[in-house]
Order: C-alpha cells, then sequence, then structure tokens
C-alpha cells in the first residue's frame, strides 16, 4: 500500500490502536508491520482470528501478562554470554507466561477457537529452566541464598563475619574510655569496611587504619585495628560469593543459550497471540462487526461509522457499489458527508483485509480490493509549482497507468481546478476508462453534465447527500439512484447572503439548468416520502412476525402443558389402579379365609362379585373419566316422598319434592315451584331423618367415610423423624380401623435417618405385625411394606 493512501485515509491511526492494545513490545511492533493483503483467503484467515479471539475475550480474558521482549538477551546467550539476573528475570516471567497461556487454551472446548487452540499447542514448555530459574532467582531479581549449597555457605560466613565485627564495635563504642575519641558513636562503612568516626585530635589514642576523613578534616573514619582481620574475612568471602554468583549465572545463561530456538519461536507464537487479540480488543471498543469478504466486487455496507469520529457525533451511512454499478458517481453540496463517505468506504475495506472488524451494522459486505487509491482533498503544492488541477492530474495519470480490474479508486472533485466543460470532460473520459477495465469507482462532483452523463452510462450509478431544503442543512445521508443538487443558492442565503443577489444570480443561470435543479430537488422529496412509507411498512412488518412469534410460542407452551397435565393424569391414574388391584387381592383372600371348604360355590360366587365390584371401582378411575357425572339413578314412584331432593334433567337443576301427583313431580327449585315429568328426573337423596337418627347416620357415615377412603399407601419424603412418626401413627390407625391387612410407607433413600427411625417406631406400634422393605417396582429400600394385625 502506498504512504500517500495510508496518509490520505489515515490508515495510521488504526495501527496506533491496535499498538495501544497490544502488551507486548513484539505484539506491538506486529501492529506496526501490519499491511492490508489483497489475497482472499489469507483476508479470510485473518478475520477467522479475529472472531475466535473476540469469542475466547468475551468468555474469559487469556493470561497474556508478563510476556517481555528476550530476544536480545537470548542472542547474547546463544554467543556465550553471561546473562545478567534482570535478563534472567524476564527470560523467567516470560517462561511463566507460556505455560499459562498453553494452560488456557488447552482448558478451552475444541470447537471454541481451534486456530488459537493450535498456536498455543506448539508452545513448548521448559518446565526444568523454569524451575531452575525460580530456584535461583526470587521476584526481586537477587539470587537466593539457597541458590547452592555453597553460596548458602558464603552467605552464612559474610553474616557470621559481620555480626561478630558489629559486636566488637559495639565493645569499643559502649567504653567509657572511648567515650571522647569519637566524634558520633556510630559505625559506617567506607570502601566496604567497618570504621568508627574518631576526632582529629585523638588520632595518636585510637590504634587502627585510617580509611577516610571529613571534608572539614575534624573527622577520621578509622577501622580499629580488632577488627581488620574480621574485614578481611568479610572482603575474601564476597569474592568468594561474586565468583560463585558469576558461575550460576553463566551456568544458566549457556542453559538458555542451548534452549534459545525454542525460546525464541514461544515468543513469536505470544506475541502473535497477543496482536490477535489486539484486533479483538479494538473491535469490541468499537462495537465492530465481521464483514462478509467476497470476490465478486460486491460492497454493501450498513449503517458504516468512520471509526476516527467521534461516536457521538458520526452519522451512520449505507454505501453500495458493484452490485449493479461498479461506478458511483456523489453529488451534492460541500460540507454535505460526500469526502467522509469515500474515506469511510476506503478506511473500512483496508481495515478489513488487515484482519480487522469494521463499525458497521451485522450482515455488510466488502469486496476484496488488490489495491486502493485515493485522491482526496487540496494537493497544490507551491515547491513544485503544481496547482490543484494539476496535482489531481498527476495523481490520476499515475492511478490509469497502474490501475486494474479489482481495485478501488476514491476520486474527490474529478476534473475540477480548471474549465468546467473541459474538467467535465476529463472526468467522462476517466471514468469511462476506469469502467472499462473492470475498476471499481466512487467520485465525488459539481458538474450538471456528469450527473446526466452517469444517466446515459451502463455501469455507472448516481447518488447524492441528503439536503433537507427546510432546515438548510445536511443530513449526512447517501441516496441513491438520483443525483443531488448544489444548492449554492439555499446554502449562501443561510450564510447571510443578500436576497436580490440570489434573486439576481437566480436570473441568470441557464433555464434548462435551473429546470433541472429543481427536479432533482422534487426526486429527493419524493425518494424522502418513499423511504419513509418502507420503514412504516417494514415497522408492520417487524410487529406482524412479533406478533406471529408470540402466538406460535404460545401455542407451544400450551401444548406443552396439555401433555404435562394428561401425563400426570396417566401417572395418577395407574397408580389409582395399582393400588386397587392390591386391595382387590387383599379383599378375595379376607374371602377365602371366611369361607370353608365346603362352601365352594358359594365361595367362588362371592369372590367373582367382589372383582366385579372393584373393577367397577378400577373402572371409575381410569383416565378421560368427567369430574361431573350425571345422576343416573331413575325415580321410583313407589318410595319418592317429600323432602327427597331429586335432580331435573331438562333444567340441570336439583329440587326438593313436595307432592306426588301421578307421573308429576311439584317441586321446589330455589324460590320456584314447578310441576315435571318424574321422567325428566333422577333421584338424588331422601329426606333428612329425626336428630336422633341423623346423629347415628353421621357417626355410621363417619365410620364408612373413613372405612371407605382409607388409603393403603402414605409417602412421608421431606419430613422430620418426630413428625413422620405422628403422621405414621394415625394412618396406621385409620388403615386398621378400615380393616386393611397391608399398606406401604414412602420414606425415600437418602441419608437413611427417617428410615430407621421409622422401622424403631413400627417395630413398637401395636397394630404392626411385621415390615419389609417393598418390592423394586414399588420403591425398593426407599419404601416399607406394613402387615397389620387382624
Amino acid at each position: 500500500m502506498k504512504q500517500d493512501v495510508r496518509k490520505t485515509l489515515e490508515y495510521d491511526r488504526i495501527v496506533a490502536f491496535l499498538r495501544d492494545e497490544a502488551g507486548s513490545l513484539q505484539g506491538k511492533e506486529l501492529a506496526e508491520r501490519l499491511e492490508p493483503t489483497g489475497d482472499f483467503d489469507e483476508a479470510q484467515e485473518r478475520l477467522e482470528e479475529t472472531a475466535q479471539a473476540l469469542a475466547v475475550l468475551n468468555a474469559a480474558p487469556p493470561p497474556l501478562g508478563g510476556i517481555r521482549d528476550i530476544r536480545e538477551p537470548v542472542a547474547k546467550a546463544a554467543k556465550d554470554a553471561v546473562l545478567d539476573p534482570e535478563e534472567l528475570t524476564e527470560i523467567m516471567s516470560s517462561l511463566y507466561a507460556m505455560r499459562q497461556v498453553k494452560r488456557f487454551f488447552k482448558e478451552l472446548d475444541d470447537d471454541a477457537a481451534p486456530t488459537l487452540k493450535a498456536w498455543a499447542q506448539s508452545i513448548e514448555i521448559l518446565g526444568q529452566l523454569e524451575r531452575d530459574l525460580e530456584n535461583t532467582i526470587d521476584e526481586h531479581g537477587t539470587l537466593r541464598d539457597d541458590a547452592t549449597v555453597e553460596l548458602a555457605r558464603l552467605r552464612q560466613g559474610i553474616r557470621t563475619a559481620q555480626r561478630r565485627i558489629k559486636e566488637s564495635l559495639s565493645s569499643i563504642l559502649r567504653s567509657t574510655e572511648n567515650q571522647k575519641l569519637f566524634q558520633d558513636a556510630i559505625v559506617t562503612m567506607r570502601e566496604d569496611r567497618y570504621v568508627i568516626p574518631v576526632k582529629q585530635e585523638y588520632r595518636s589514642r585510637f590504634p587502627g587504619i585510617v580509611h577516610d576523613q571529613s571534608s572539614t578534616g575534624a573527622t577520621l573514619f578509622i577501622e580499629p585495628l580488632a577488627v581488620v582481620n574480621l574485614n578481611n574475612d568479610v572482603k575474601q568471602l564476597r569474592l568468594e560469593e561474586e565468583q560463585e554468583i558469576r558461575r550460576i549465572l553463566q551456568k544458566l545463561s549457556a542453559r538458555i543459550g542451548r534452549e534459545g530456538a525454542v525460546l525464541l519461536a514461544n515468543s513469536e507464537i505470544l506475541a502473535r497471540l497477543d496482536f490477535t487479540f489486539a484486533r479483538a480488543k479494538l473491535a469490541r471498543r468499537m462495537r465492530a462487526t465481521r464483514p462478509e469478504m467476497n470476490r465478486e466486487g460486491r460492497t454493501v455496507l450498513k449503517q458504516a461509522r468512520h471509526p476516527l469520529i467521534a461516536p457521538d457525533q458520526v452519522v451512520p451511512v449505507d454505501i453500495f457499489l458493484g452490485e449493479k454499478n461498479r461506478v458511483l458517481l456523489v453529488t451534492g453540496p460541500n460540507t454535505g458527508g460526500k469526502t467522509v463517505a469515500m474515506k469511510t468506504l476506503g478506511l473500512l475495506s483496508l481495515m478489513a483485509q488487515s484482519g480487522c472488524f469494521i463499525p458497521a451494522a451485522a450482515g455488510s459486505e466488502l469486496a476484496l480490493y488488490q489495491r486502493v487509491y485515493a485522491d482526496i482533498g487540496d494537493e497544490q503544492s507551491i515547491e513544485q509549482s503544481l496547482s490543484t488541477f494539476s496535482a489531481h492530474m498527476k495523481y490520476l495519470v499515475g492511478a490509469l497507468e497502474e490501475a486494474e480490474a479489482g481495485d478501488l479508486l476514491l476520486l474527490d472533485e474529478v476534473g475540477a481546478g480548471t474549465d468546467p466543460e473541459e474538467g467535465a470532460a476529463l472526468a467522462m473520459a476517466i471514468l469511462e476508462q476506469l469502467l472499462a477495465i473492470g475498476a471499481s469507482v466512487v467520485a465525488t462532483t459539481h458538474y450538471s453534465s456528469l450527473k446526466t452523463f452517469a444517466y446515459s452510462r451502463d455501469g455507472i450509478e448516481n447518488a447524492c447527500v441528503e439536503f433537507d431544503a427546510e432546515s438548510l442543512r445536511p443530513t449526512y445521508r447517501l441516496l441513491f439512484g438520483i443525483p443531488g443538487a448544489s444548492n449554492a443558492f439555499a446554502i449562501s442565503q443561510r450564510l447571510g447572503l443578500s436576497r436580490s443577489l440570489i434573486l439576481r444570480a437566480q436570473e441568470l443561470i441557464a433555464a434548462d439548468h435551473a429546470q433541472f435543479e429543481q427536479v432533482i430537488s422534487g426526486l429527493e422529496k419524493e425518494k424522502r416520502l418513499y423511504e419513509q412509507m418502507n420503514a412504516e411498512i417494514e415497522e408492520r412488518r417487524r410487529r406482524a412476525r412479533s406478533l406471529e412469534e408470540k402466538l406460535a410460542k404460545m401455542k407451544q407452551e400450551l401444548a406443552e402443558k396439555k401433555t404435562a397435565v394428561l401425563r400426570s393424569a396417566r401417572q395418577e391414574s395407574a397408580a389409582l389402579l395399582r393400588r386397587t388391584r392390591r386391595e382387590s387381592e387383599e379383599i378375595i383372600q379376607a374371602l377365602k379365609e371366611q369361607f370353608n371348604d365346603q362352601g365352594v360355590k358359594k365361595r367362588q360366587q362371592a369372590i367373582q362379585e367382589a372383582r366385579e365390584k372393584l373393577a367397577e371401582a378400577a373402572e371409575d378411575v381410569r383416565p378421560g373419566f368427567s369430574s361431573n357425572p350425571a345422576y343416573k339413578n331413575p325415580i321410583d314412584l313407589s318410595r319418592l316422598r317429600a323432602g327427597d331432593t331429586v335432580y331435573v334433567t331438562t333444567l340441570d337443576q336439583k329440587g326438593t319434592v313436595l307432592n306426588v301427583q301421578g307421573r308429576d313431580l311439584e317441586l321446589q327449585l330455589g324460590s320456584l315451584k314447578t310441576f315435571v315429568k318424574a321422567q325428566d328426573c333422577r333421584f338424588v337423596s331422601p329426606a333428612a331423618p329425626s336428630e336422633d337418627t341423623a346423629a347415628r347416620q353421621t357417626a355410621a357415615a363417619m365410620f364408612l367415610q373413613k372405612t371407605t377412603n382409607a388409603v393403603r399407601e402414605l409417602d412421608i419424603r421431606g419430613l422430620m423423624v418426630d413428625e413422620g412418626e405422628q403422621v405414621v401413627g394415625k394412618f396406621l390407625d385409620d388403615a386398621a380401623l378400615a380393616g386393611l391387612k397391608q399398606v406401604l410407607i414412602i420414606h425415600g433413600k437418602g441419608t437413611g435417618a427417617l428410615r430407621k427411625g421409622i422401622h424403631a417406631y413400627l417395630r413398637r406400634h401395636r397394630s404392626v405385625r411385621d415390615f419389609n422393605f417393598a418390592d423394586m417396582d414399588e420403591g425398593g429400600t426407599g419404601a416399607t411394606v406394613v402387615n397389620l394385625k387382624a
């Protein structure tokens, strides 16, 4: 890409954004070397890498911290140079980053980021080297005392000797005889040796070696003779320590030199990952989307935003190029947004071919352009004696010589800067040649003849920047299919030009030109009207689709609820049938026990009758039964008495019998008395008995209700042991009263605490004969079958 295009389209600012997002020095260098590619597959690969990085970044950011530039120290180590602890610390930090990055991508799903995972898998972990560095150097870049046994011995010896020196010096300082000799009762260092500041006049009275004196000469820094040998020992030990440190560093440096190729390869992978995630971070910051690339020269940008304009100021624009026409001729007033639209197209094309997402709506498409040319702005040069027209023409001459099919040319004010007729003619010829070679072109102009030229040539489409005639301001939107009026008179009037001058100018302009401008203005208004109508239609379609989706969702939810209700009813019915079968077997068993062998026929008849009754009961609880059955008992006129309750089928109401007159009944229906046919009535219940009889019947009914409603199964899951004992006790009493021989208690499995507590309770209950775990189809160890005493 030519430098003038980078400068014109401000591509370098995008590179600067990427450099800021990168965390490592090598990643920043990759950003600075970024160039758009003209290879379709490579552009797709770059975009796919960015897409994978953005998906990972949105889920959990990778551990890319701690990456250092280790190329120079690795190169030094390869030449047998000894690295200092700071350089070793940088290598240790990078080794840690390599291990963390590889572990991070290893834990990702296989289909999450396959390309980035493949990069990370190729990182070779030098675990032993990393451990050796960690065991030798601490986080501050200092060699550890326990790096080697010898270094630990030397440093321990230094500390012991220093402690003995300090003790000896402290004894000298505390001596009462020497107090007047000292300038200050302190111990300090001179030339790595411990000394005491002594007054000049007492030099002869304090034996020792003078190492320094104060600036005034009043104080001498003397090493007492008593610690000279100890200081010599410290000096010797420090020399040995330096030799041991150098030996350790030399050994580690040689190891790094041998692993240099692996370290550099790993660093390149980390840098590539860092740069890829820098593109992803920029995409997230710009709220950018991935464009669809194509080889057909088709560009469809939806709601595209110039990335260098503040988000609160930029106006999104739609740009269509290459679908039907490869040349787009944009007209309209100055400051209307023509140049910004061209720069947006050019810069977004370069970004996409560099692997960056673009700030545009999802579904945008971009053609892959081999080269991009941009002749935008005033390029006049005093030094080169070039006018505006000459500067533009010089650029166009070079572009025409190089341009080929698949290139993109952005030409601002093509043919401007000279005589309008000659400039327009040159512009037409240039556009015809570019159209002939198959290049894509976006050009701006103010020439009216070019507007009509676009109508008469296939492959060229008019477009204009929209201008609001009422507010006399541009809307910065592109309108396709119609040329734009320059609106020079309207703009001049808004800027304050006198009304008389504008009227005079309108008189001087050619009549056909004025009519042409009026037609254009009318077309713009009609297009805005149609766009508004289309927007309303689209909104209605969107609402209709939303309602359809909502309705379909409601239907699905109703169907699911219906299925769930039916499933639950079937399960409950199946449970009732199982319970009924068990009770039938119990009744049959009881009947068998009550008969002796002599009454075989009677016994079989009783058993058959019991089975038929139980079959009828089971039939009543099968799925699909009605919750409101009709009364079926017919009226027996010979037994019907006043006060009996009957059901009138024709009126769907209950009534009380007042009088029986042949086959007609006088009934009280609420506050209404009426006569109905006996055949239209069904018997419900007899008249209420007297108080004594009612009491006896009530007690009998309660006993019968308990006997009839007694159930064989009890579910106590979720209860505490003491709560379960109370519920089980009442359940067993009701079951014994109803004459049940066997019941089922469901207590669940869980921790077994509830089961143990209930079993202990059953052992001491008066009605329990024995108990065992239920069969597998009834719950296994999660339920207990209890046999009751007769």
